[in-house]
């Protein structure tokens, strides 16, 4: 069987970066160093399935972080919406560890904490997944195959730390835990091929800007846990490849899509058993999935006069660098059945927020609370945390967008905005490549 072959999935990683990571340096100054350019959206489920497959998302049907399934709500939680929570049944085209697998049956992959892996044929899988209780309450948990394998991990590591891997307690014990399983796994395994996901500086870059001490903090803390893994993994024969997912902008301007289109009598509210208001999906013309600096607006019945008057609303809109619709979302390899009739995507210093309520007395509960599932977006300001809200408000998260420093999700066509990919094999990277290309880098290796 072939040496190993390691490919690391770093969201937030700029080339900048690396003079705060002294080991990750190392390797891309004694192998190579190349530009990488993400797909849009450059946000991770797409960028994730872009990376694996080598295709974009107009073919592999990945288009946000959440899905929209407006041909049968009814059958699907949340009235249609669902964020975070899809099987790898949703990427429509094979990835690498399928493909590899395809061409040598006993070759042993791994996948770690990549999102839409659950049901992935990888003969070794972790990803959280914790078990929502009829009460409201979480038990911790993550899929794995083989199925037992959470198990002989928790009693080995303790279980997977989910608070710090997202919410206002994310720091780098998510990540050390992903390190740690992973060791075990390869030490008793011996993967041929491993992809292996590294959230961490996903949160400072948000939370306090891509060029705050605290990020340099971040990249240093990251370092710590990838020189563990170069520390008892490398050898002579191994192949590694470090990608940025994306970089992250520094923003000082946010967007609110749902508002516009609820002021422009587009977007219609119902009012919950609590007298909140929600999003009333059935009587709504358009409405906006939020995902960080691009939103996807559904039009019920695809109406022409409703997407035009849609695009007519966003254009000038402070904040909108872009409208894509029709030829436009072919172009930008968004171009599916799954895309919003309308995309938009956002000025570098600016992102885009879900909310849709004009008093903040009137957003839903699960507004202030850690909610990746009943938001219908994803919302960053989870990242940070009140405690006097709580006793006012029953949850402890702000409604204040502004907060937010950093975001990602807009490419725009002057920069590949500093992501790179890295080798410790000294001629395999020359010149930019795309994210797509990855996986063709993947498949050549194990070909030769």
């Amino acid at each position: 069987m072939s040496a190993p072959f390691y490919l690391l999935s770093i969201p937030g990683l700029g080339e900048n970066d690396l003079q705060s990571m002294p080991r990750l340096k190392a390797m891309a100054d004694k192998g190579s160093i190349a530009p990488l350019k993400p797909p849009f959206p450059a946000v991770t489920c797409p960028v994730q399935a872009s990376m694996t497959t080598g295709t974009n998302p107009s073919e592999h049907g990945v288009i946000a972080n959440g899905f929209y399934w407006r041909g049968n709500p009814d059958d699907k939680p949340y009235e249609g919406v669902e964020m975070w929570t899809a099987w790898s049944s949703v990427v429509e085209k094979p990835r690498l560890w399928e493909t590899l697998k395809a061409s040598n049956p006993k070759l042993k992959t791994a996948v770690w904490f990549p999102l839409l892996v659950k049901g992935c044929g990888a003969d070794f899988v972790c990803t959280p997944a914790p078990i929502h209780n009829p009460d409201g309450s979480e038990s911790l948990w993550c899929y794995t195959v083989p199925e037992a394998m959470y198990g002989e991990l928790r009693d080995e590591l303790g279980h997977f730390p989910l608070k710090h891997f997202w919410g206002p307690l994310a720091n780098i014990q998510g990540t050390e835990w992903i390190v740690s399983s992973f060791l075990h796994v390869a030490e008793k395994k011996s993967p041929d091929f491993s992809y292996i996901y590294l959230p961490h500086l996903d949160y400072a870059g948000q939370k306090y800007g891509p060029n705050s001490d605290e990020a340099k903090q971040a990249c240093m803390e990251l370092d710590k846990q990838l020189g563990r893994l170069f520390d008892q993994l490398d050898n002579d024969s191994a192949t590694w490849l470090i990608a940025s997912e994306y970089t992250i902008n520094q923003v000082d301007h946010v967007t609110y899509p749902n508002r516009v289109l609820r002021e422009a009598g587009l977007l219609k509210i119902r009012v919950d058993e609590q007298g909140k208001e929600r999003i009333d999906f059935k009587n709504t013309k358009a409405w906006a999935l939020v995902d960080h600096q691009h939103s996807h607006i559904f039009v019920n019945d695809h109406t022409t006069t409703d997407i035009e008057n849609v695009i007519k609303l966003f254009e000038g809109h402070e904040g909108i660098d872009q409208i894509l619709h029709g030829d436009s979302l072919a172009e930008a390899g968004l171009a599916h059945d799954r895309s919003g009739d309308v995309v938009l995507a956002s000025s570098p210093n600016s992102w885009q927020a879900y909310y849709w309520w004009l008093d903040d007395s009137h957003a839903p509960e699960f507004a202030r609370q850690v909610d990746i599932h009943n938001k219908p977006g994803y919302d960053p300001v989870e990242l940070f945390f009140d405690p006097a809200l709580m006793k006012e408000h029953g949850g402890g998260i702000p409604l204040n967008a502004e907060l937010v420093k950093g975001s990602h999700g807009a490419v725009h066509a002057e920069s590949n905005q500093g992501c790179v990919l890295i080798s410790n094999q000294k001629s395999q990277l020359e010149e930019t490549l795309s994210t797509m290309q990855v996986a063709d880098l993947v498949q050549r290796h194990f070909s030769d």
